[in-house]
C-alpha cells in the first residue's frame, strides 16, 4: 500500500512540474500579426500600428495584462514593442490587440537593402515575446511564418545599370 501511495504522489509531482513552465496551461497561447500600418515615418525612428491576434487553445480564459515583443523580417530585426493594455482571451478563443511598435533608421535600411535583392515570392518573419498573465505570470511565445506577396508576384530586382540592356 505504501509503494502505491508513493507512486501516485510521484506521478502527481511529475504532472504538476510539467505544467509549471506554462503556469498550469496545457498549451502556449499563439500570437500572430493580423495587420500592420505605418503611423509615423521619421528620420531616426518609424512607428507602426500593429494588430496582434492572440489565440488561446486552452480550456481556461487568459487574462492578459500586458506583453512585450519583437519582430524579425528576413532574419533581421524589424520592430519591437510593449503594451500594458489588458485583454481577456476566452477559452478556446481569440482576441485582437492593437499595439504600437517602433523601428530605427538602421533596421529600416537593412530591410530596404534586403528587399532590393529581389527575386522573392514571400517574406519570412518571426515574432517572439512574452504575454503577462494577471494570474500566473509571464508566458513566452514565438511564431515563424511566411508572408506571401499578393498574386505570387516577385519583388522587383535592382534595375540594370545603364547601357547593360543588350547583355
Amino acid at each position: 500500500m505504501r509503494k502505491i501511495l508513493t507512486l501516485v504522489v510521484a506521478a502527481l509531482i511529475v504532472q504538476l512540474s510539467a505544467c509549471a513552465g506554462l503556469g498550469g496551461l496545457g498549451q502556449r497561447p499563439e500570437v500572430s500579426v493580423a495587420g500592420v500600418r505605418l503611423l509615423r515615418l521619421g528620420l531616426f525612428e518609424q512607428s507602426f500600428a500593429l494588430q496582434l491576434r492572440i489565440r488561446n487553445p486552452n480550456d481556461v480564459e487568459l487574462p492578459i495584462s500586458g506583453l512585450s515583443f519583437s519582430i524579425e523580417v528576413n532574419g533581421q530585426p524589424f520592430v519591437a514593442g510593449l503594451s500594458d493594455q489588458a485583454v481577456n482571451v476566452p477559452r478556446f478563443g481569440e482576441a485582437l490587440l492593437a499595439v504600437t511598435a517602433t523601428s530605427t533608421l538602421a533596421t529600416a535600411l537593412k530591410q530596404f537593402h534586403e528587399l532590393q535583392k529581389g527575386g522573392r515570392e514571400a517574406i519570412d518573419y518571426r515574432i517572439v515575446g512574452r504575454l503577462q498573465l494577471a494570474t500566473i505570470g509571464a508566458v513566452p511565445f514565438e511564431r515563424r511564418g511566411e508572408l506571401r506577396l499578393p498574386g505570387g508576384d516577385k519583388l522587383p530586382a535592382k534595375p540594370a545599370a545603364r547601357g547593360a540592356e543588350g547583355l
